[in-house]
């Protein structure tokens, strides 16, 4: 028997990339969002901004127009007198709080026991991922680096603790965990801090009471087999079973994740269906029709006609270096490259004219994204680059181009003025520190690491000479095109790197959606 719209609780939300998943799935019939909650106050802003979006499109879409005015730069409110109890809404569902503190806890505590507590035996659903730096390679590696670092002292290795808190007092029917890969490998007081959550997320009532009666939760993966109860001995397990591939479910990104998913004792009657696989999607696909843009020149005057002569002699210095070394293809493309700069728009902006749709050719993911209400481009605009990144940059995306590979290290950049200022530069240990995202297959993991600066992250065409826009990395991320980014570019884009591509959580949720009425068999 179909159940009413199941709700759904949201930690660690950020910008509401999982959320977004979930909530839109089946056109927002099957899942809603009741509470989420984040406790950076500029991605809050973005989503309780979308927390809007949605009811508005819910309950008085023909007060659409109001979002849409924002979108365009025709407000500077998203709402009006008209929809103005529905944005009121929107922030009493969308919590700024942190978790863990004793203030944090008690509002999240009373927002979920109003959401939940006049239809105790629907059955909900938890979703978030515990913040991961604590567990990521990089992190650790910065760890290690700190005088008298101990992961047990670090909270963050604890924050999942806040998660299972919920789960243990409001007994959620399923819930869905993301963190890195870096998880299943970190550890604590020299055992494997998976381990331990594996242990925990499947007895709560231990974990919080010591106490070991109570509700038990059986923990699966969604692309094999594997699963765990409280039997269970987690080292038997290969936890690489749990990573979820992005790339291989129409995602233009490979991006590796842990995701568990827990399915409350009374719930569980066969194993969780694993996500089907979809057609790849490339860099190019995602984002080659969005409009091309200009970098801008930093630390000196900049205009169209400035840009494109700086770059151009810089080019042309390259191309006659190439020819020296023998690369004749490089050279080429340089000076063709050259003969492109005019033809760019200039570096865009927040909001951006938009004249056409950018479709993907892959039409689950072209209906996903695309609005045809939207007359902008939200969140595009180019950074400015010092004018010696302008050359390594239109160098690397000329290597791509004709290499069909990102050039590494000094070996690669070898013409004269290419070598950044960094005493490593020659080490190895910096090798990726310029990447181009090529064109033909998935981009490498869009991370918050983006928001700090775009050499990792420059785009493909070399005219365009620049790294990517906020708008691109969500479109890599599989944000929808009327998804808007508050605050300044640089938290624009920590907040899309530190997402879950809302494509893949809307995968996600149905089968969560079938699992829990009982549609798919085992």
């Amino acid at each position: 028997m179909k159940r009413n719209s199941i709700p759904v609780v949201d930690l660690f939300a950020g910008p509401g990339g999982l959320g977004e998943g979930f909530s839109a799935f089946n056109d927002g019939k099957s899942f809603h969002i009741v509470v989420s909650a984040e406790k950076d106050p500029i991605a809050h802003k973005t989503l309780r901004l979308r927390a809007f979006y949605r009811l508005l499109r819910s309950e008085r879409p023909e007060l659409l127009s109001d979002y849409y005015s924002y979108c365009h730069g025709e407000t500077t409110e998203p709402y009006s007198e008209a929809s103005e109890d529905l944005w009121k809404r929107a922030g009493e569902e969308a919590l700024c709080i942190e978790l863990g503190t004793e203030e944090g806890n008690a509002e999240l505590d009373k927002a979920i026991t109003s959401a939940l507590g006049s239809t105790p035996n629907i059955p909900w659903v938890l979703i978030g991922g515990p913040p991961c730096q604590a567990y990521s390679l990089v992190g650790r590696a910065r760890n290690r680096g700190k005088a008298n670092y101990k992961p047990e002292g670090d909270d963050r290795h604890f924050l999942y603790k806040e998660y299972l808190r919920i789960i243990q007092r409001y007994k959620p029917a399923l819930f869905v965990m993301e963190n890195v890969k870096g998880l299943l490998s970190a550890k604590v007081n020299d055992g494997l801090i998976f381990h331990e959550i594996l242990r925990d997320l499947a007895c709560p009532e231990r974990a919080i009471t010591d106490v070991s009666n109570g509700v038990r939760y059986k923990i699966f993966s969604m692309v094999s087999d594997q699963s765990f109860s409280i039997d269970d001995d987690p080292a038997k397990l290969d936890a690489n079973s749990f990573i979820i591939k992005a790339e291989d479910y129409g995602i233009p990104q490979a991006r590796h994740r842990v995701i568990l998913v827990g399915v409350r004792e009374d719930h569980v009657d066969r194993p969780i269906p694993n996500l089907l696989k979809q057609a790849e999607v490339s860099v190019e696909d995602a984002i080659h029709e969005l409009p091309k843009l200009r970098s801008r020149l930093s630390k000196q005057p900049d205009s169209p006609q400035l840009w494109a002569e700086n770059v151009g002699m810089l080019l042309d210095e390259l191309a006659d270096s190439a020819v020296d070394y023998a690369m004749q293809d490089i050279a080429a493309g340089l000076r063709q490259t050259a003969t492109e700069l005019h033809e760019l728009s200039d570096y865009g902006a927040n909001v951006y004219p938009k004249k056409y749709d950018a479709e993907t050719g892959f039409a689950p993911l072209d209906t996903w994204l695309m609005d045809k209400n939207l007359d902008v481009w939200l969140n595009h605009e180019s950074r400015s680059h010092r004018i010696d990144d302008l050359g390594r940059y239109a160098y690397a995306a000329v290597f791509a181009e004709q290499r069909n590979k990102s050039p590494k290290g000094h070996a690669e950049f070898l013409l004269p003025g290419l070598a950044p200022a960094h005493k490593n530069w020659e080490s190895g240990k910096f090798s990726d520190r310029f990447r181009v995202q090529t064109r033909n297959g998935p981009s490498t993991t869009i991370t918050s690491h983006i928001s700090k600066d775009g050499h990792y992250f420059i785009h493909y065409d070399p005219a365009q000479c620049r790294s990517l826009t906020v708008r691109e990395a969500a479109r890599l991320q599989t944000f929808p095109d009327n998804y808007f980014f508050q605050g300044p570019r640089t938290e624009q884009f920590h907040q899309v790197g530190n997402a879950v591509p809302p494509f893949l959580a809307n995968q996600i949720a149905a089968i969560v959606w079938d699992y829990i009425n009982g549609d798919c068999a085992g």
